[in-house]
């Protein structure tokens, strides 16, 4: 027998005993779970929809209360918000030893973007453009939450948003669906690792179910109104893509999608969640989801309760409305029970494939908590994402790299700032351990003729102070007047060769609650930045934000410009590697920064309209005050080298269903310095029987290029890449012709063109 053919028997047979293996464990899974409902009474079963928050933080306006007596009662399912071994298993023996059945709980958490390790924030990570660091990272805080004693992580959040005044675009990967997607994938495998029962796993939650990033007017909570074919093309795929992966749960979100808000849609959690997308595991609500119904005018607490379970969802997070009305809702026949044993068996299920009934613990302790937490590799792997999260906007006359030798002055509320460093959305993070810009350049660089001025707070808005430091923002009030702080500054920049002012956002500026009508630096910031430009010293600006700013003026004024993001525990260590030319940037933007907020929303995959845009024309669709064009667009980032692309070569002009298109380029490092360019595949549908985009991300390659060196990179596309939803709405492609685009950015390509023969 030929040797291939052999490979494929055993290919064949691995694959069967796999599924056998599969089947089994499904099979006992089913067996096992039956066999402990068949013993639970109605309000056990509802306890195990019931999901209370007691512990170390709360993230809404409600806290759960008697949480410990109710455990005891059997009456709790999960907690989230509670970490530590000893907290863990404090709270786990109550469920193991007290209760009748000793059905162990679920512990959850919000774990972003880390759990004490923290790293960028996704909008950052997004921006690396790096799939295996991004699944590493989740990795890394899959084994720190799990060493912590939770099973259970609220992560990732996959909405695709255009709108950068919605304060939880930091949360997620931007705006498009493709690298949505594939960022969406890796985090699942990198949280779960393909295997829920290992201990070093956490079960993943997507969120937030759904089209939540398409928030009206960029204002959080905030109803959606969207078409079937929006939906389907750009905002439902990358959770699609997340359940594809093995997502084991999903979390139902707090805005309403075209009148029926998302906790009570049978039509999303239901019909194209379950029936259409075939998801078996476990739906929770967000924070007191299932409570906010009344507000949105659907009916009373027994009311809400019944829409809820009728609609899909499995556990209801703190609101408390499943405990205290499903009860009577089966009593008075206005609920089957069917809904209730539906979703404790999914709750059930979820604790099973934790392995929770073999081991409620899973070897949480003390000790392992130590061996994880915050452990070399993975302050490592944080330093290594910060740096190549960092994207350069701007780079006149070759500025960057700075040289150590030179007098320069670091300006800014951000040089020595630790608190915001971690980022919104930090969790269990302790800023205290993360290492500030100033700290970084005293131990690398000891003895250096670098000076420090603060400049300015962070904000001079005292409603606005008041606002954020109700919310952790921990922003004190400087003892010296803004005007004074200014003065200051100015005087020691005039001392200096060159100025470096490191200014943005506090992290509680961005996430969640935090949306910003206005995204410009602010203005006791922007009041610095403009005096020192009186100096006539060079200007390099540091940002650190969690969205896209207008940043018009800055980029016309300063000579070079490095978004940094919140970049994590290690970020002070590595913006300093990069600006001194140690780490040459190599992040690209995921989402596109606009001139003005006049123009949101904005964003690369556009279509045109019948009058597309032409500055010397009245009628076509343009402003009279700025350009259609964004500041910096979608996948742009500079280096301290230069690329040069090729012409592209295809390897035929016509393909049809079976063929395979492969797009060849070769890229050039023209510079001094050696580089990584992230070079990026478009395409555009010239003809359909429904509008399409004038461009639309299919793939990317990431190669590092030497001084002068150069590689010839190749992109495969298939039939399948250039489906979409017809007029019929049915997902299929279209034969015609189309043009194929690789560059560097969204709007620097190159171009070819090839046809769909069907």
């Amino acid at each position: 027998m030929k040797p291939h053919r052999i490979l494929l028997i055993i290919f064949i047979l691995l694959g069967e005993l796999t599924a056998t293996g599969q089947t089994d464990r499904g099979s006992k899974m089913e067996t096992y779970i039956n066999s402990l409902m068949s013993k639970m009474t109605l309000e056990e079963k509802i306890g195990q929809l019931n999901l209370p928050s007691v512990g170390f933080d709360i993230t809404g306006p409600i806290l759960s209360k008697d949480v410990e007596q109710k455990i005891s009662k059997g009456l709790v399912g999960g907690l989230f918000n509670t970490y530590t071994p000893d907290a863990i298993r404090k709270l786990q023996d109550k469920a193991i030893k007290e209760t009748r059945l000793k059905i162990p709980l679920l512990f959850g958490y919000d774990v972003i973007h880390g759990h004490k390790t923290i790293f960028p924030i996704p909008l950052g990570m997004a921006s690396t453009w790096d799939l295996p660091l991004i699944e590493q990272a989740a990795r890394a805080a899959a084994a720190e939450a799990s060493a912590d004693g939770l099973n259970w992580v609220f992560s990732p959040m996959v909405d695709i948003a255009r709108d950068p005044r919605w304060g939880r675009v930091s949360e997620g990967a931007g705006e498009d669906t493709w690298l949505g997607s594939q960022v969406a994938k890796a985090m699942v495998r990198g949280y779960q690792n393909q295997d829920l029962s290992n201990p070093s796993s956490v079960m993943a939650c997507v969120k937030h179910f759904a089209l939540y990033g398409a928030a009206e007017a960029g204002r959080d909570y905030n109803i959606v109104d969207m078409s079937e074919r929006k939906m389907q093309e750009y905002y439902l795929p990358p959770y699609k893509a997340a359940i594809d992966a093995g997502a084991g749960s999903v979390m139902s979100s707090f805005n309403e999608i075209n009148g029926v808000p998302a906790a009570a849609n049978k039509w999303l959690l239901t019909d194209l969640l379950r029936k259409k997308w075939g998801f078996t595991g476990m739906v929770a609500t967000d924070y007191t989801a299932i409570m906010e119904l009344m507000n949105h005018g659907l009916g009373d607490e027994s009311k809400v309760a019944e829409l809820a379970i009728k609609a899909g969802d499995d556990m209801d997070m703190v609101s408390e409305f499943y405990l205290n009305q499903l009860k009577k809702l089966v009593e008075t026949k206005s609920l089957d029970v069917s809904y209730i044993n539906q979703a404790c068996k999914r709750v059930l299920e979820a604790k099973y494939k934790l392995g929770l009934f073999d081991d409620p613990y899973r070897g949480v302790s003390n000790e392992r908590a130590a061996k994880e937490i915050m452990s070399a590799d993975k302050l490592a792997l944080s330093k290594e994402a910060a740096l190549k999260s960092m994207v350069l906007l701007k780079n006149d006359h070759h500025i960057l790299p700075l040289q150590s030798t030179s007098k320069i002055a670091f300006i800014g509320p951000m040089v020595k700032d630790q608190r915001d460093l971690i980022g919104n959305w930090s969790g269990a993070g302790d800023w205290r351990k993360a290492i500030s810009l100033w700290d970084a350049l005293q131990r690398q660089y000891p003895g250096n003729n670098f000076a420090y001025a603060k400049g300015a707070s962070i904000t001079d808005d005292t409603i606005l102070l008041n606002k954020l430091n109700r919310f952790g923002a921990e922003i004190l009030p400087d003892a010296q007047s803004p005007a004074r702080l200014i003065e200051e500054a100015v005087r020691t920049a005039g001392k200096a060769d060159l100025i470096v002012a490191f200014l943005g956002e506090s992290c509680t500026m961005t996430g969640e609650a935090s949306s910003r009508s206005e995204i410009s630096i602010p203005e006791s910031q922007k009041a610095l930045l403009k005096a020192l430009k009186t100096t006539g010293k060079p200007i390099i600006l540091l940002l650190m934000n969690g969205r896209p700013l207008t940043l018009g003026w800055e980029d016309e004024t300063v000579d070079a410009i490095i978004e940094t993001w919140f970049g994590g525990t290690r970020s002070g260590e590595a913006i300093a590697d990069v600006i001194f030319g140690k780490y040459n940037p190599s992040g690209k933007l995921t989402m596109t920064f606009p001139r003005t907020v006049g123009q949101i929303p904005i964003y690369y995959n556009a279509k045109n309209t019948g009058r597309p845009f032409n500055e010397n024309e009245k009628f076509t669709s343009k402003y009279l005050d700025i350009s259609n064009t964004p500041l910096y667009p979608f996948g742009y980032g500079l280096s301290y080298t230069t690329f040069d692309y090729s012409p592209i070569s295809l390897n035929k002009t016509t393909i049809n269903a079976s063929d395979k298109l492969e797009a060849t380029i070769t890229i050039t490092n023209n510079g001094k310095i050696d580089g990584e360019e992230t070079a990026q595949l478009y395409v555009r549908d010239m003809v359909g029987t429904v509008t399409r985009p004038v461009k639309e991300l299919k793939g990317f390659k990431k190669v590092y290029l030497k001084a002068g060196e150069s590689k010839r990179l190749t992109f495969t596309l298939t039939a399948e890449d250039l489906k979409f939803y017809d007029i019929r709405m049915k997902y299929t492609n279209e034969p015609g012709a189309f043009k194929l685009f690789i560059g560097t950015n969204s709007n620097d390509v190159k171009e070819a063109e090839f046809n769909l023969a069907l």
